[in-house]
This record gives structure tokens, C-alpha cells and sequence, in this order.
């Protein structure tokens, strides 16, 4: 790619040099409504040090950069404009630069967004830069350790909302244009570019407040806002929401004894958003979808709160004390996913955060631990593209999990006395690792350099199974295993884990219950446990226990048959979920068949009442049989899991979650399977009442998608629908539904639209792209060399966000091994590592994702293999 593709030792070169004082940043987005307006004008003045004569560079991608000013001199931009980068030489002691471009709205999430309200017809902006993408809206210095103070001006219709990461401090119309408004913002703290934000449109705002009194006496006063689109607003719960912030912001400045340094806190929930959230201090942005205008799960509402605690975090860990580059992003990511499942269970009336994020976090970590593009928590990061590729399991979830194994290991109070003491030392400044071991271990009294080197350097998940000499119905010797290799260096990293053992016992009713847990640490590859040498051999011995420790956990034979046997008896959520996690596991290593967790979900299921376990559990199943399950079967094991779905949408208790979460994955499942369409359509159609069922606009979509999968449902009926539904979710929903449609025509034209051209947004290019796939694997032969012969061109021609979606969207993953067929020697395995070994030098971006998408393709052909 072009030099937009910064690199670690070019911004290390760069913060040699410089120190960044301020910004100064108008941005004039009043014509913004026009569709035929492509960008904006953007102006930045910007105060920084520099070593005398040296040289350096600002980032801008836009449209063009009309002047650059350097210390009052004009420069020639044809001379200091180079694509993606604006050259200063001649450098004094103390600088201003001022340049004057045009930025441009994009539609792929990246930079100044641009979104039309299909139901209204409004025009709403918002930004998002993580990682650089600041530099699409104003000329910055786009590296995080660069901090500065940043005071922004906004140009927008005087009838909108505008908010940026400071208070408002001024409002006046616009001397020349009576319909235009500047607004004025306070100038922040010192941060970095990407987490500045700007938000425009008529939004709806609701407005509340939260404050504190310290012990000294001294208050502390923090105005929230809340955002969404207008025809949303009717949707838009901003009672409980008001209610999670001030719980948050109560439960933060208490744990970290570091009052809210930000001022206000406002939240903004905005279209077609590339990720969950973003910690933008003063104004953090967060997908729509969390305003729920179709009936949601208890689950969903949870997730909700754990992102809303997870960006509050942020406040501290990432804004506050910043990564210097992005190598230490799990310093941030890390740290704000456990905090914010800490503040779910601590601060909210969830009592199943931790089970939740044992059964869906941490999968996600051990599914991005068992890829080869692997790395430790703490990533070797070379540029900007390898930074993008990163906000991934490991940064995340395992980083959490190690941090919640820490927890166990120095005990809770010196974790959060180390916090707070990182708080004080670096406050607005950049830390690396060594910055955050230095707090914690002055906190813990601990050398914490070899757990580091352990946890956080090395890559892989840890396995860790039991076995157990059986003396006559008695335990004899108990070993604990662990099996640890790190896949980057192919060599054993046996890391030290604080775990319970829970020995599970059925009571008087034949409910599986703890009867005892035994502690201890393991450091080696094999433990043996003494305490439980001459005990009754338990129906159940769980490693992992309250799951304190990040590893991937094997059943004993007779654990397992007790689990396969008994899952519903065990009564405490946590250890349901764990074994569930186990199961499937084995299912996914090709350890035991597919077809069996499919037929444990059917068996067990029904009974399971955590709602966020049901929903993992469905999901996996539905990934089980289209992937993993062989050919041979998956016909049968496909009807017989409809069959269970569809008798438990009529028996679950009407109107619960539990109904929902049986509706939807029957609808996902027959996108594949016809056994159930009747009963689809007959929904839809309103001939088949389910009693308590709320058919709503998620729902029909849902299903509408399903029957056009096998070509029941007509563009006409497609069109009618969306007339139906005119919001931006019923528009993907129609996008998707229209592309699955299983006719050749349909899908070169999905095709064409997904890679040849450019007109569509990043949502609806996600849909499209998803509704492409559903087909039988005969009709989707023909794309597998245009996918191959298209990779390099869409990478250069696009922007990251929407090339990745394309490039991992569109692998041709759903295939199945021919008879006899060895999983590496599959078709387009063999055209997959072709392709990587004819283009060794392509971006390693790109690569990245091929390799993972050859990985899971191989994984699921060996699971087959082994069903």
C-alpha cells in the first residue's frame, strides 16, 4: 500500500524529534446533506517542539490539502504533499503549522462516517479513528504517544446536535449563512489522535447528571448525555442507560481512587459502526444495535452493559495512561474487558457476568490462541495494518483471563493498589509494560518479570487434563497435566496456574453439587494432587473450577460420562458452563464427534436456564452441524436438531428469552435445512401462532432470510417487506435476504457489487457478502479463482476495513473433504497455500487473513475427518 502504512521505527523517529503542545481543528460539515458533496473543509493548527532543523512529516489522507503555513511561510503543497503524508523541513525549536485540505465523509466507518436515515431521510456524522484514521479528517501527527491538547470547531445546520470530546463553551450562527452554526468546544486534557471524536446530525439527546463527594470534602460533578438517531428515539431506553453510566462512574472513581478526569460523559450510539464501542473520552461512541427496537434477551441487555463498563474503563486504562505504540494494546484492551465484566458483577444486579464470560469470551480467545497467526498478549506490532489486525481474542480475552489468573495469583487488593499507583505515576502520559509490572509488583511485593515472560510473551493455549489411578472406587494418584506448546516457537511454555479442583457429587434429589474444591498451583508439565490421593473417586473432578485460569481443560472418561450424561444436573452456572466449553472443545480438536455436542445441545439444552449460556451453546451447535459434522450425517443430525428447535419454540414458556433464542437459531439453522420451512413461512405469514412470540422486525427478517436461502421468497415479497421495515437494520436485512436468493444471476451480481464496485457501505457490503454464501457449494465453484485472482486489488484499492471484510468474507471456508480426501490436500486448501507461497511479499495484513481462513477451512475438514 502507499505510505499511509506507518511504521513502529518511523514514529519512534518521529517522537524523537518532536513534542506536541496543541491542536487547533475546524471542521465546516454544513453541506453534509448533499449527497453530491464529497468532503468538507478541514483546517488544523498545530503547536509543537522540534530538535532546530531537523525534518518530519504530518499524516492527512483526504481529498486535497489546499495550504500548508509553516512558522507563518507558506509551503507549496505540490512540493511538501506526499500522498498520504505533508513534509516539514527546516524544523525551528518551537513550531506552528497550520494546513488547510478537504477531508472526505466516507461510508466504511473509518474517518468522518456519513449515514442516511432510510426512514427519514436525515443526515447523521460521526467519527472513528482506532487505530489512524484521525488523519481522515484533520492533519495530525497520528502516532498514540504523540498526546496533545486538542480544541475543536464545528461548522454544521443550526438545528443539529454537535459534541466533541470537551464541553460545549460556545454556539453563534455563522455571520454569512443563517442556516449554519459554529459550535465551540472546551479545550481537553493532553490525549492522543485517535481518540478524539466529533458527533453532528439531529440526534436525539436526553441529558442527566452524576456527582460524587470525596473525603476531603471536594466534589466532583460529571453531566451525561445520551445520543441516538431520531427515529430511533421512540426505541431508546435512556432511563437504564442513565442508570448503568452513574453506577459505572460510582463503581470507577471508588476502585481506582482517581476522580473522572474527563469532565463530561456523553454516549453516543450511531450507524453502521466497524466495531462494539469506542472509548473517546467525554464522547464515547457505540454501535445502534445496542438500541433495541426488536425484542432483545436478557443476555443481549447484558452484553450491553459489559461494553458500556468495558469503555467506562477506558477512561482510565487507554485514555488517562496510553499505550507509547500499539505492541502494549492489551495494556488498554486488556485490562478495560476484565474491568468491564468486574463492573457488570459488581455494580450492576447481573449475577452472571463471570459465567458469561467463561462461556463466550474466553471461547473467543481460545478460537484466536489455536490459529497460526497466534501471537503473545504483549504483539510484536511493525505498522499501522498490523495494529488493525490486532484488536482480536488475545488482545482482549485471553488478556483478560491471564489478568483475572493474576488476580488469583497477587490477590485483588494489590492488583487495584498497583492500578491506582500506575494511575498516579503516568497520568496523561505513555507507559510500556515494563511501566504497568513495576506498579503492580511494588503493590504485591512480587517479582512479577518471570510471570510476565510466561502469561504475557508467550503464545498458545495451555491443556490441562486429570488422570486418575482408580483403587477400587477410590482415588489413588491424581496427575495433573499440562500440555503448553507455544505454536510460534513449537516448544513447551509450561506456565504457572492458581485453580481450584471441584469434586461434584449427586445429593438426594441427583443433582450434580460441589462437595468439596480443592486449591493449589501448578507450575510444571505434570502436578500430582496429594489431597485427593485415597478419596472417593467424585462423579465429576472439574480442573478448573470457577475458572480462575486460562487453559483448554480434558474430562476424565468418567467425568465425561457423567457430563454426557448428566449436564443438567450440575447446578452451579459456572461449572454447567465450563463443562459445556469442554464439550465443546473436544468437538472442535476433532477429539470426539461434532454430531455428539449437537446431540448433548438437544439433550441438555431445554433445561438450560442462563439465557447467555443457551445462546452460546445454540450457536455452536448451529457451527457444528454446517461445519464440522460430516457430509455422510449432517443431513439427519441437521433435521433432528430442527425438529428438537421447533418442539421447543411451542413448549418454552411463552414470551421468555428462551423462546427467542430457540426462534432465531431455527431460523439461522434452516438457512441450510428445508425440514422446517412450512413452519417458517406459516410464522411469517401469520397462519402459525406461536403462543408468545413476538414476530418482530429481527425476527421476520430472520426468517424471510432463511426461505430465500432456498429460493421461497421472491424479490417481490423482499421489496414488500423492506416497504414494511424502511430503517437502516431492515435494509440489511433485505440486502441480505436478496443476495441469498440461490439463483446464478443473483450472486454474480452480489458478487460484482461486493469487489468490483465501490457503492456500498460497510454494513450492507456485510450483508451481501453473507447472503453470497448461503448457496450450495456447486453454484459457489466459479468465484473460487476470482477470489484468489482479486485479493491484491482489493487490498490496495480499498481501505482496511472494507478490504477485510471482503478478503475474509468471501473465502470460499463451506466445503467439505471428498471421499477418502486427506484435510490438507483439499482443493482449495492446496489453492490457499499456492496463493500464499506465489505472494510471500503481499501486505502481511493481508496474508494474516488468508492464513486464518485456511486455518479454520483446515479444521473444520479435520473434524470432519474425525466424525
Amino acid at each position: 500500500m502507499s505510505n499511509h502504512n506507518l511504521s513502529r521505527d518511523e514514529a519512534a523517529t518521529r517522537s524523537a524529534l518532536i513534542t506536541t503542545h496543541s491542536y487547533d481543528v475546524t471542521l465546516d460539515v454544513r453541506d453534509a446533506a448533499d449527497p453530491d458533496v464529497a468532503g468538507y473543509p478541514s483546517s488544523s493548527t498545530i503547536a509543537f517542539s522540534a530538535e532546530p532543523g531537523s525534518a518530519t512529516f504530518l499524516d492527512f489522507i483526504g481529498g486535497d490539502v489546499h495550504s500548508v503555513v509553516l512558522n507563518g511561510a507558506p509551503l507549496d503543497p505540490a512540493t511538501v504533499v506526499d500522498r498520504s503524508r505533508i513534509l516539514l523541513a527546516g524544523l525551528a525549536a518551537e513550531n506552528t503549522v497550520t494546513v488547510q485540505a478537504t477531508a472526505l465523509y466516507s461510508r466504511s466507518g473509518e474517518g468522518m462516517h456519513r449515514f442516511v436515515d432510510p426512514a427519514d431521510g436525515q443526515c447523521y456524522l460521526y467519527t472513528q479513528y482506532e487505530p489512524a484514521d484521525s488523519r481522515r479528517v484533520f492533519a495530525n501527527f497520528e502516532q498514540p504517544d504523540l498526546k496533545a491538547e486538542f480544541t475543536f470547531h464545528v461548522i454544521a445546520p443550526s438545528g443539529w446536535e454537535v459534541a466533541s470530546n470537551g464541553a460545549e463553551t460556545a454556539r453563534t450562527q455563522v455571520p454569512d449563512d443563517a442556516a449554519a452554526t459554529r459550535w465551540d468546544f472546551a479545550t481537553t486534557q493532553r490525549i492522543s489522535t485517535y481518540i478524539t471524536s466529533i458527533l453532528a446530525g439531529p440526534y436525539f439527546k436526553a441529558t442527566d447528571h452524576w456527582g460524587t463527594t470525596f473525603d476531603d470534602g471536594t466534589h466532583l460533578d460529571v453531566p451525561v448525555a445520551l445520543y441516538c438517531r431520531a427515529s430511533l428515539a421512540e426505541a431508546f431506553d435512556a432511563r437504564e442507560l442513565f442508570k448503568l453510566t452513574k453506577n459505572g462512574l460510582e463503581f470507577f472513581n471508588e476502585l481506582f481512587d482517581y476522580p473522572y478526569p474527563w469532565g463530561k460523559y456523553d454516549q453516543a450510539f450511531v450507524p453502521e459502526y466497524n466495531l462494539g464501542a469506542m472509548e473517546n473520552p467525554g464522547l464515547v461512541t457505540f454501535t445502534e444495535k445496542y438500541v433495541f427496537a426488536s425484542r432483545a434477551t436478557d443476555a443481549q441487555y447484558q452484553a450491553r452493559a459489559n461494553t458500556l463498563m468495558h469503555e467506562m474503563a477506558h477512561m482510565w486504562f487507554g485514555d488517562l495512561v496510553t499505550m507509547t505504540w500499539w505492541d502494549d494494546l492489551w495494556l488498554k484492551e486488556s485490562f478495560a474487558d476484565f474491568m468491564g465484566t468486574l463492573g457488570v458483577d459488581r455494580a450492576t444486579d447481573w449475577d452472571s457476568a463471570w459465567v458469561t464470560f467463561a462461556g463466550k469470551r474466553k471461547a473467543w480467545a481460545y478460537v484466536q490462541d489455536q490459529l497460526p497467526t497466534t501471537h503473545p498478549i504483549v504483539a510484536d506490532i511493525p505498522d499501522l495494518e498490523a495494529a488493525k489486525q490486532n484488536f482480536d481474542g488475545i488482545t482482549y480475552a485471553k488478556g483478560a483471563s491471564v489478568l483475572k489468573q493474576l488476580v488469583a495469583y497477587v490477590g485483588f487488593d494489590a492488583f487495584i493498589a498497583g492500578s491506582r499507583q500506575y494511575f498516579r505515576q503516568h497520568a496523561y502520559g505513555n507507559t510500556s509494560l515494563q511501566d504497568l509490572l513495576h506498579a503492580l509488583g511494588d503493590a504485591s511485593g512480587r517479582d512479577l518479570g518471570h510471570w510476565a515472560r510466561q502469561w504475557l510473551q508467550t503464545a498458545g493455549i495451555p491443556t490441562l487434563a486429570a488422570a486418575i489411578v482408580d483403587d477400587g472406587g477410590t482415588m489413588g494418584t491424581v496427575t495433573i497435566s499440562q500440555d503448553a506448546v507455544d505454536p510460534l516457537s513449537g516448544k513447551q511454555e509450561l506456565r504457572p496456574h492458581r485453580l481450584r479442583l471441584g469434586l461434584y457429587e449427586p445429593d438426594a434429589s441427583g443433582n450434580l453439587v460441589r462437595a468439596d474444591s480443592v486449591e493449589l498451583d501448578i507450575t510444571g508439565p505434570s502436578t500430582v494432587v496429594e489431597e485427593l490421593s485415597g478419596r472417593p473417586r467424585p462423579a465429576l473432578l472439574l480442573l478448573n473450577d470457577e475458572d480462575l485460569t486460562y487453559a483448554k481443560v480434558r474430562l476424565d472418561a468418567v467425568s465425561e460420562e457423567t457430563v454426557r450424561s448428566s449436564l443438567d444436573r450440575i447446578q452451579d452456572p459456572m461449572a454447567r458452563a465450563l463443562c459445556w466449553t469442554a464439550l465443546w472443545d473436544s468437538a472442535r480438536d476433532g477429539v470426539t464427534p461434532a454430531a455428539r455436542y449437537v446431540a448433548a445441545v438437544e439433550r441438555f439444552a431445554p433445561a438450560e436456564t442462563g439465557i447467555g449460556a443457551l445462546q452460546t451453546i445454540l450457536a455452536n451447535a448451529a457451527m457444528a452441524i454446517e461445519r464440522y459434522v460430516p457430509v455422510p450425517g449432517r443431513d439427519g443430525v441437521r433435521k433432528d436438531f430442527l425438529a428438537v428447535a421447533a418442539a421447543q419454540l411451542r413448549s418454552a414458556v411463552p414470551g421468555s428469552d428462551q423462546q427467542l433464542a430457540w426462534a432465531r437459531v431455527l431460523a439461522e439453522v434452516s438457512r441450510h435445512g428445508d425440514s422446517q420451512l412450512p413452519l417458517l413461512r406459516g410464522i411469517l405469514a401469520g397462519g402459525d401462532v406461536v403462543d408468545g412470540l413476538v414476530v418482530d422486525a429481527e425476527l421476520r427478517w430472520s426468517l424471510w432470510q432463511a426461505l430465500a436461502a432456498h429460493g421461497l421468497a421472491s424479490l417481490a415479497e423482499l421489496d414488500a417487506e423492506l416497504a414494511r421495515d424502511k430503517t437502516a437494520s431492515g435494509r440489511e436485512g433485505h440486502a441480505l435476504a436478496a443476495s441469498a436468493r440461490p439463483d446464478p444471476a443473483v450472486k454474480a451480481a452480489a458478487w460484482d457489487a461486493s469487489v468490483n464496485a465501490s457503492g456500498l457501505s460497510n454494513e450492507l457490503l456485510s450483508a451481501t457478502i453473507t447472503g453470497f454464501g448461503l448457496a450450495p457449494a456447486a453454484m459457489l465453484d466459479r468465484y473460487v479463482e476470482p477470489y484468489f485472482d482479486s485479493l491484491e486489488r482489493v487490498w490496495a484499492e480499498r481501505s482496511i476495513e472494507i478490504a477485510g471484510r471482503i478478503v475474509r468474507g468471501l473465502f470460499p471456508g463451506a466445503q467439505d473433504p471428498g471421499p477418502g480426501q486427506e484435510p490438507g490436500t483439499h482443493p482449495v486448501v492446496a489453492r490457499t497455500d499456492r496463493w500464499l507461497q506465489e505472494h510471500e511479499h503481499a501486505p502481511r495484513a493481508l496474508r494474516r487473513i488468508i492464513i486464518e481462513q485456511r486455518s479454520h477451512l483446515l479444521r473444520a475438514l479435520t473434524a470432519q475427518a474425525a466424525g
